[in-house]
């Protein structure tokens, strides 16, 4: 006696999960999570005043002293004024680079299953948390520019190089924090994510031509900068600022192709911290 085959049922158009609608939400989502991070500040204003502390030794201390002694050649351009836009790019990095954490707590706390669950594709949440960590970046060199500004540093006020600047700090900090996010995705626990952005976080500053051209740096690490976007965020922000000579096409070009590949990366992983 045969049994007659079960047919199975198949999803209509109207049951399969619409792609393109959720992929129009996108501005909905990143603009809500960066709603978030501007009230998490808002509620802890002490970590704008914490984390402003190291930035500013780095001008008080380094920038005035490497300015009298003149023991890195930057042209016709004071130290401070060279060094403020590394220190704001090292201020963007320090802040995103441990974003990660967040995305761990927010697994630990359940909320990052319940987001997976949604229509949204997981790209378009990846990118929403990238942009949310830049909110942090730009909070934190609002105060760094005042206190450069307040030191003498002569930074540019063309409206066109600031709304340049924003949009460089904004690319840079969602590269690092997807890089971030890569990493929590591999490692699935915040005490190797700290170990390891503590690894890093110091390496990228140094090979970097946030302290000094590129032009003194031994051939080795000039290798090394010409592989860090790092190097390209500073190099953007101190035309843009400073005015000094730099190759904003490519600066731009590298961070948002850096920043694209971050989210989809951190995207391919993200699962995995649900598992």
């Amino acid at each position: 006696m045969s049994v007659a085959p079960v047919e199975q049922p198949v999803a209509s158009a109207e049951e399969r999960p619409d792609t393109r609608g959720a992929w129009r939400v996108l501005p909905a989502r990143v603009y809500a999570l960066c709603l978030v991070e501007l009230q998490k500040l808002r509620h802890d204003r002490s970590e704008l005043v914490t984390r402003a502390i190291q930035p500013a030794l780095w001008l008080l201390v380094f920038g005035e002293t490497f300015t009298r002694i003149r023991a890195i050649p930057t042209g016709d351009v004071p130290y401070l004024d060279y060094l403020a836009p590394g220190i704001l790019a090292q201020s963007a990095l320090f802040i995103s680079i441990f974003y990660g954490i967040q995305i761990i707590w927010e697994r630990d706390a359940g909320v990052l299953a319940k987001l997976l669950v949604t229509p949204t594709p997981r790209a378009a949440l990846v990118t929403g948390k990238a942009f949310a960590s830049a909110v942090r970046a730009l909070t934190q060199a609002l105060v760094i520019l005042v206190l450069a500004a307040v030191l003498g540093v002569g930074l540019s006020a063309n409206p066109l190089h600031l709304l340049g600047v924003v949009v460089v700090l904004v690319l840079g900090s969602a590269f690092f924090s997807c890089l971030s996010m890569t990493i929590a995705g591999l490692v699935l626990s915040r005490e190797r994510l700290m170990g390891i952005g503590q690894a890093i976080m110091m390496p990228l500053f140094f090979a970097s031509n946030a302290l000094y051209p590129v032009a003194v740096m031994p051939d080795w690490l000039r290798v090394l900068s010409r592989f860090n976007p790092l190097s390209y965020e500073v190099d953007a922000l101190r035309g843009l600022l400073v005015g000094t000579p730099s190759h904003l096409g490519l600066d731009l070009a590298v961070l948002a192709g850096c920043a694209i590949a971050g989210i989809a990366a951190s995207s391919a992983l993200l699962g995995r911290l649900t598992r």
